[in-house]
């Protein structure tokens, strides 16, 4: 059994006491621009008929139900993530949806995921990876899980490169949205959120961190003036 260090069980009592506003705060809070992202991320997943994907940090399941949804009925879905009350919710979510025999969701961290070696055609996290305390033993689990020549693609903030547009953004981010969190939620947890995303590693720092345990043919995609990024990398085919 995976033990959570002091600051992984932090972040986890933290996304526990948000659990309940967490999908109406990140519809306010992005406009609803994060659906859009969520499906574009999507689309760079790669599947078999047959096969399985992996989504870790699933949250309430947003990454889930939608691979579910761009994807034929034979592709299953697995969603882990460490926090019980978004896997509760997770949970009622899928068994509301049409997916429901398609999708199982499970506590579990991304530093240990539980499934054997080459199990996925891809795996997904999306605004998970910040929170990750062993971010590389998070990305080597990822590319373990992974079969030869499957896919991961992950989701993550960034931060704009347009000085006008990154002024404006840095305003919004470091003030409006912890005060709106606040407001509905856990004011620290909302300031949480641009406090990771700016101690995150630069784009070309995080393809290489990807690439240091086996990632290949790694590459990035800036969304909505580079708010957001969409990561890929690959695990090797077997020769």
């Amino acid at each position: 059994m995976y033990k959570l260090s002091e600051k992984g069980e932090q972040i986890r009592e933290m996304f526990s006491d948000i659990a309940p506003r967490y999908d109406f705060l990140n519809r306010l809070l992005s406009f609803g621009i994060d659906r859009r992202w969520r499906r574009l991320a999507v689309k760079c997943t790669r599947w078999t008929e047959g096969g399985r994907i992996l989504d870790v940090a699933t949250g309430t399941g947003d990454v889930a139900l939608e691979i579910a949804r761009q994807t034929p009925d034979s592709v299953s879905i697995v969603g882990i993530d460490i926090t019980e009350g978004m896997i509760v919710l997770g949970r009622e979510k899928v068994a509301q949806s049409p997916y429901a025999k398609r999708i199982t969701l499970e506590i579990a961290p991304c530093e240990a995921i539980p499934f054997p070696d080459n199990t996925f055609d891809s795996v997904t996290i999306a605004f998970g990876i910040r929170n990750v305390v062993d971010r590389r033993q998070g990305l080597a689990e990822m590319h373990r899980v992974l079969k030869p020549g499957g896919k991961a693609v992950i989701l993550e903030f960034s931060t704009p490169r347009w000085q006008i547009f990154k002024k404006i953004y840095y305003f919004y981010f470091l003030k409006v949205l912890p005060a709106i969190g606040g407001l509905f939620s856990n004011f620290s947890a909302y300031k949480y959120l641009p406090d990771s995303v700016l101690e995150f590693p630069s784009q070309e720092e995080f393809k290489g961190m990807m690439t240091g345990v086996g990632f290949s043919t790694t590459t990035h995609r800036n969304l909505t003036c580079g708010i957001a990024t969409i990561y890929t990398g690959e695990k090797a085919p077997n020769i």
